[in-house]
């Protein structure tokens, strides 16, 4: 096969697979697209591409064959020539595979939200029964609550940081008779500290969970 009738199959192919391309993203419905939105479903060596929809993957391809041409005016060498075939060649047959498999990834996709949403529901739910049930219970009807929940919280752990500086300033002072005992409250109040911020940490988290639809609903 000579090089003009090399570019003009590779220029045929490309239509072909323009047209099966185009037609498979218009049948894409909206939440497919959205369901694939940050899919990624090739390899970063073959294309530049995330999501449901594959033109920008034939724009790719186009590129590439543009450039052979010029390869083969300008008379580079035969591996130059080789390589930039076998990139084609290799491209063609992923975006072909991509066409064949939108379905696989997007049961796959759901899957995966599927799965992270029931793992969301068990933290929630292991949080509640937690030591920090009280505040799913008494102050988990809106996000304003929550932050003046999170705002008390966050004034209590500073309170406990300066006490825990505080103590452990008069530490190096006191005498060594008390050293265990301060030792010990110093102790306890670390515990304290740590039991606060993890109460801010959920809150934080269940502040997300009550901001995320809003914010998704103004997009």
């Amino acid at each position: 096969m000579n090089t003009q009738q090399l570019l003009l199959t590779l220029k045929q192919q490309l239509d072909h697979i323009e047209q099966e391309v185009l037609q498979h993203d218009q049948q894409l419905a909206p939440q497919q697209k959205k369901t694939l939105e940050h899919v990624e479903r090739f390899n970063h060596n073959l294309f530049v591409q995330q999501g449901a929809q594959l033109l920008p993957c034939v724009q790719q391809l186009r590129k590439d064959v543009s450039q052979l041409e010029k390869q083969l005016t300008l008379k580079l060498t035969k591996s130059t020539i080789e390589l930039s075939c076998q990139r084609i060649q290799d491209r063609f047959t992923a975006l072909r595979r991509a066409l064949l498999t939108t379905g696989l990834n997007l049961k796959s996709a759901e899957q995966k939200k599927a799965s992270n949403r029931a793992r969301y529901a068990k933290k929630q739910q292991k949080m509640q029964n937690s030591e920090f049930g009280w505040i799913a219970t008494h102050v988990m009807y809106n996000s304003h609550q929550l932050y003046e929940e999170l705002n008390k919280h966050v004034n209590w752990a500073k309170k406990f940081e300066y006490k825990i500086q505080q103590m452990e300033s008069n530490l190096e002072l006191c005498h060594a008779a008390d050293k265990i005992r301060l030792q010990n409250d110093i102790l306890l109040m670390h515990r304290r500290l740590g039991k606060c911020r993890q109460a801010i940490s959920y809150i934080e988290e269940r502040i997300q969970h009550f901001e995320r639809p809003r914010q998704s609903f103004n997009r």
